[in-house]
Order: structure tokens, then sequence, then C-alpha cells
């Protein structure tokens, strides 16, 4: 997804200029774009390297993804984890999973990926409430967005991360702040002020917020 702030020319000049996808990643934009209008809800190419360049710059063991689509994001963090590390990715749609599962293999990390079919929070809620996860992806419903959040932090290890997409709503926080823009203003302004966090909102993709956890 190109950003709006971004012009299709400047996007394509920092694309060409970030380390290249790989034939899987290629391959999986494809199909995705097969899907029809929702094509667009996965995740730009630039921000795939960043998560795997994030992945890897905190040697990141222990992920946790809202939201897995077709498997894209899922497949950018993968390619970051070390062999034995692995990813946890939550969604409520079987058929979008089942590309997801076919990417994951052909590009071997598969094993790496556990992919958990039914309502997140549930899945969140299930997990042991004890900081053993380095970076954590939302990525999925926006009116459950801090109802996920609150559910992560205190799951993430001090001096993890979370990433937090499309916190700009296609500019509407400020195009439209009272209107469409509103409820991403509500999460954004709630992050911002939780204590227990540091935050930056970085201009890629549709806006992702980097939050920090305090050690």
């Amino acid at each position: 997804m190109r950003p709006k702030l971004v012009s299709e020319a400047l996007y394509d000049y920092i694309v060409e200029n970030s380390s290249p996808v790989d034939e899987f990643q290629q391959r999986l934009i494809g199909r995705t774009a097969q899907v029809g209008e929702r094509a667009r809800m996965q995740i730009g190419t630039a921000q795939g390297t960043l998560f795997t360049l994030l992945t890897q710059l905190m040697s990141a063991r222990a992920v946790i993804e809202v939201g897995t689509f077709t498997g894209y994001s899922a497949l950018a963090i993968a390619k970051g984890l070390p062999a034995d590390g692995r990813l946890l990715t939550c969604d409520v749609n079987e058929e979008w999973a089942g590309i997801a599962q076919e990417a994951w293999k052909e590009a071997g990390v598969a094993d790496r990926i556990d992919l958990r079919i039914g309502p997140a929070l549930d899945t969140l809620r299930s997990l042991p409430e004890t900081p053993d996860w380095d970076l954590a992806f939302i990525d999925a419903d926006k009116d459950n967005y801090l109802a996920y959040y609150e559910e992560l932090v205190p799951r993430i290890r001090p001096g993890g991360a979370l990433l937090v997409d499309n916190v700009l709503w296609f500019s509407s926080v400020v195009d439209d702040p009272e209107g469409e823009g509103a409820l991403m203003r509500r999460v954004n302004a709630h992050i911002a002020a939780d204590p227990r966090v540091d935050e930056v909102i970085l201009p890629i993709g549709d806006g992702v917020s980097l939050v920090r956890k305090k050690a």
C-alpha cells in the first residue's frame, strides 16, 4: 500500500532503493491481487522489508500477529526469525489463511508459524499474562485495536516492541478528524499517553506506529 502523502514516483523510488522482495513474496503479491478489492489490505513491500529488518535487529524469537490476511506480513516477519523462532498469527478467515499457508510452505517458513483461526481476542486472552514475547503486529478490525493493544502490552517483554498498522487511516486522522479518522485518533492518543511505552508514528504504508515497551 502506497501512503497517500507520498507520490507514486517517490514511492517507486523508495522501493527500488530498498532490499528487493524475494520470489515467494512476489508470488504471494500476485495471488493476493486475485482476491479483488480486499487485496489493498496487504501491506506494501517497503513495509514488509521494514518488518523483516526489525525482527532481525531485535533478534526476535517470539512474535504475535493479529490479522493474517493472505500472509504477506507473516512471511516478512518469519524471514527475519531464526530457525527456532516462532510467530503466532491470528485470523478468522479460513479462505485467506489457506493462501497464506501455501505461501509459507513454498517459502520454507511454515514451521515457524502457528496459525490460529478464531477471534483474536480469545487467542490472546488464552496466553499466559507473562512478558514472553519480543514483538507484536496489529493489523485487523480497527474497532478492537485498543483491546488488542491492551492484551498485548503486558505480554511483551521490556524492551520489546509493538507495530500498529493503518494509524493514519488514509490521512483521515487530520483530514476528517471528527468522522472517518476519529477511531484511529483515539487509538493514537491512547498509545501516545501510555506511560508504559515510547512511540513514534512512521509515515510508511498507511502509517505504522512503532511502540517500544519501557524497561
